[in-house]
C-alpha cells in the first residue's frame, strides 16, 4: 500500500502510513517465539543431559562448563527481546524479518558453541 500524503494548513506536507493491527503483531511475535522456545528446550537439554553424563563419567561440569551452558539457556531469550524490542514499531513484514535474523543469530551461535567447546572442555 501506498502512503496517503496530507497538506497542513501551514502549507508543510505530512506522510501517514498504514500500521499494521496489533493482532498481526503479535500473532507473528508468538509463532516465531515458538522456535525460540524450543532453543531454549534444546539448550536446556543439552544442560541436564550434559550434567548427567558427566556424572556417569565420575566427574562434575567445570565452571566454565556451566557459564557456556547457562550462556546457551539465555542467548534465545535474550535475542528474541531485543528483537521484539527492535521490530515493535515496525510493519508486520519487518517485524518478522528481524525476529527470523534472531532467530538465525541464535542457531548459529548455538553451533559455535557446541563446535568449540565440545565435552572435553565442559567437564573436569
Amino acid at each position: 500500500m501506498s502512503d496517503i500524503e496530507f497538506t497542513g494548513t501551514d502549507g508543510t506536507n505530512t506522510v501517514h502510513g498504514r500500521r499494521s493491527p496489533r493482532w498481526t503483531l503479535l500473532t507473528i511475535a508468538l509463532f516465531i517465539g515458538l522456535f525460540y522456545a524450543y532453543d531454549v528446550w534444546e539448550a536446556i537439554g543439552n544442560l541436564v543431559g550434559l550434567n548427567l553424563q558427566a556424572q556417569s563419567l565420575d566427574t562434575q561440569l567445570s565452571g566454565f562448563g556451566w557459564a557456556v551452558l547457562i550462556f546457551a539457556v539465555l542467548l534465545p531469550v535474550l535475542v528474541y527481546a531485543l528483537a521484539y524490542w527492535l521490530g515493535r514499531n515496525r510493519a508486520f513484514g519487518a517485524q518478522a524479518l528481524t525476529l527470523l535474523v534472531g532467530l538465525c543469530t541464535v542457531a548459529a551461535l548455538s553451533l559455535d558453541i557446541a563446535t568449540m567447546f565440545g565435552l572435553g572442555r565442559l567437564i573436569i
